[in-house]
């Protein structure tokens, strides 16, 4: 589609472009994310947010000043329909090399959850082991994964809503086996800007029929509440993601992150100022004292 875009439409296509490249190369640069000599195993799922990551990954490979190799790999997980042939088809006209994995994680969910629960959570972790076990095997040197800026803002809300805990996705993470490193080259990236790119990409999409297909999630409720409030107050959302990379320990709770026990003063005044000066930290200031007798020492007897 995007080669016959035409007036508005080419424009509005270009600048998405342009942006996306932008924010994926810039969120590269902040975290050296991508090194010389990487393997970077691009974990493609078939939804708009992986297309887009190999997309412009692609674009970037052209122009980076190092140079690494790009390899796609999906995970078939046996789910009822999946089609199994648009991910070949769509790589192998692209010219990327890629690997499809198989393996029959449906039925385990299936049989692990009980029936009305939640499947999300126990299907991620099985994918996300297949995937970084693979990783090893061919030897990448770091995972590709497709989450964007929404997602992360997402994540946070929900350890903080439902787990008690302030965290979320990192742009760039080593693994708990200590042999993957994650990255998250569509960090800085909106939402909204990838699926206005994905519509005039015209991806072959395949929906998740197991896992997104299920009403009432605590994430789709968090991702409502957080259309509403950028809805309401634009910028609201991009300002919560900045906070996260300009945290402040001291100011927060966590007794293990900062050494709050050994707090002492130190006797220096802060600030330097002209006692005289109307800035004086009691400069202006009038003071009503009032002692109890019996602590007043001086008292007569």
């Amino acid at each position: 589609m995007k080669d016959t875009l035409i007036g508005k439409d080419k424009l509005e296509y270009n600048k998405l472009h342009k942006r996306l490249r932008r924010d994926v190369g810039k969120a590269i640069a902040d975290y050296k994310m991508i090194e010389d000599g990487d393997k970077i195993m691009v974990c493609l799922s078939g939804g708009k947010d992986s297309f887009t990551m190999l997309d412009i990954l692609l674009n970037l490979q052209k122009s980076a000043p190092v140079s690494f190799e790009l390899v796609a790999v999906n995970l078939d997980q046996k789910q009822p329909d999946f089609p199994e042939d648009i991910l070949p088809n769509y790589l192998q006209k692209l010219g990327v090399p890629y690997h499809i994995l198989e393996r029959d994680t449906y039925s385990i969910v299936q049989e692990t959850v009980p029936e009305g629960k939640t499947t999300c959570g126990i299907c991620s972790r099985l994918r996300r082991s297949t995937l970084y076990a693979f990783a090893d095997e061919i030897g990448a040197t770091k995972v590709a994964l497709g989450h964007h800026r929404d997602d992360i803002v997402e994540t946070l809300f929900l350890n903080m809503f439902y787990g008690g805990k302030l965290k979320a996705m990192p742009p760039k993470l080593l693994s708990d086996s200590g042999t993957n490193v994650l990255i998250r080259p569509m960090a800085y990236c909106k939402e909204a800007d990838i699926a206005r790119f994905a519509q005039y990409q015209q991806y072959p999409i395949i929906p998740c029929n197991l896992c997104g297909s299920q009403e009432n999630l605590q994430r789709q409720n968090i991702k409502a509440m957080c259309q509403e409030w950028e809805k309401s107050f634009p910028g609201r959302v991009d300002s919560i993601f900045r906070s996260m990379a300009n945290v402040s320990l001291s100011q927060l709770a966590d007794r293990e992150a900062f050494d709050f026990e050994s707090l002492q003063i130190s006797g220096i005044r802060a600030v330097n100022i002209d006692e005289n000066s109307q800035y004086a930290p009691m400069a202006s200031t009038t003071v009503n004292t009032w002692v109890p007798e019996a602590l007043n020492t001086n008292t007569a007897d």
